[in-house]
């Protein structure tokens, strides 16, 4: 039976996805190996992280305007080609300093894929089926953060932290040609700005309201999820006396729902178009009191567990309907710089909250912690809806123009 060829989008796009996620989390496994191999601290190792995640996050906003300019599908093919070879050549490295190097140019790579990908998604995919096809996107990018340490921890055991390196880069090679053979598949957004008279400038983009308030949106969910991810482990044992493998299983659990949350949010995304909003916040707030609840009664450790993997499943359920929501309120044409400059705030937002949080527990308070993350989440929805009305308006002025 032959896919249809939304089906096969999809799946080109998300292998890309996947792969972008998987490369980031199979670094972390190799540190032991490469403190042993070059001699260098912890902090040093943590660099190849920070330069991979912060070279995305620079980047992603300059190459949306060159998406947007030149076409998605050129910047696809070199960004995955680009992260593919940069962690092969790891796995020659002779210095410690070229692993850095690789690392930033895998970030070079890396943030070509949500600008790129949404442009396509955007002009390939039917808008009756554009939420879940941003919700298998973001799906696949959490099944390669979820497969990346194990596999390559697993790969390392049995062959080397060289030979690991050099397996997991050539893995994108595959992709790069599949993407490269189809590409006649994958439609550029449209561009219709002659229609319109709308086109934005670096300053339009950098001082809009609307897209300033959908970044502080994106970047508050993502401090939230950053604050949960790294200290609810801690916080459970710490707290709830529960022990560290169980407090491990309910951050598992919330994990899991917030993966599974997400193809349910594209589905609604797609059928209840005009009430995106209201989903969005009930969901949110779901999520944050669920947290105020764990944090404030005294629960048996099943139903903590259960309510981690509600809070997860909530939250994730909101965010495909947010990413339709920044589509529609991106002018036509200008899909690549939009999720670009707005998606950087993902990253920046889940490294904001770990340190903070961190000091927070140092001084003797861990019970603030999934205190805070509620603050952060309930904040968040003021930006969203102000980032609606905001949009709505846009809308208006341009309106006359068409």
């Amino acid at each position: 039976m032959a896919l249809s060829r939304t089906t096969r989008v999809n799946i080109l796009i998300g292998n890309g996805h996947f792969l972008s996620h998987f490369y980031v989390l199979c670094l972390p496994p190799m540190f032991l190996a490469w403190q042993e191999t070059f001699n260098v601290s912890f902090a040093q190792l943590g660099m190849t992280l920070m330069l991979m995640s912060g070279t995305t996050a620079l980047l992603q906003t300059p190459v949306g305007f060159l998406v947007d300019k030149y076409g998605a599908r050129p910047f696809l093919i070199g960004g995955t080609l680009i992260m593919s070879l940069s962690l092969t050549c790891m796995g020659f490295a002779t210095a410690f300093w070229q692993i850095l190097v690789l690392a930033t140019l895998s970030g070079v790579g890396n943030s070509v894929i949500h600008p790129a990908d949404y442009a396509i998604l955007s002009g390939s995919v039917d808008k009756d089926r554009m939420g879940r096809s941003f919700a298998l996107h973001t799906f696949s990018g959490n099944l390669g953060f979820s497969a990346g340490a194990p596999f390559a921890a697993f790969l390392m055991a049995a062959v080397g932290w060289r030979h690991t390196l050099i397996i997991v880069g050539l893995l994108g090679i595959p992709v790069v040609l599949s993407i490269l053979l189809q590409s006649r598949i994958l439609n550029d957004q449209v561009r219709a700005i002659a229609h319109t008279g709308v086109k934005m400038s670096a300053r339009d983009l950098l001082t809009s309201r609307t897209m300033i308030l959908f970044f502080m949106f994106f970047m508050l969910g993502a401090m939230a999820g950053g604050g949960v991810q790294s200290w609810l482990v801690t916080v459970l044992h710490t707290v709830k006396g529960i022990e560290v493998k169980v407090a491990a299983m309910a951050l598992t659990a919330y994990m899991l729902g917030s993966t599974a949350g997400v193809l349910i949010g594209g589905w609604f995304a797609d059928t209840f178009k005009r009430h995106i909003l209201p989903f969005v916040t009930g969901l949110t707030i779901l999520s944050a009191l669920l947290m105020l609840g764990i944090d404030w009664l005294s629960l048996p450790v099943a139903a903590v567990i259960g309510m981690t993997f509600l809070s997860g499943l909530a939250l994730g359920a909101s965010r495909t309907p947010r990413d339709v929501m920044l589509k529609d309120a991106a002018p036509p044409g200008q899909i690549g710089k939009v999720f670009g400059f707005v998606s950087a705030g993902l990253p920046l937002g889940g490294a904001i909250t770990p340190v903070p949080f961190g000091m927070l527990i140092d001084r003797g308070h861990p019970e603030l912690v999934l205190v805070l993350v509620a603050a952060i989440l309930l904040l968040s929805l003021f930006c969203a809806g102000s980032a609606r009305v905001s949009a709505r308006a846009d809308e208006a002025v341009v309106q006359p123009a068409e």
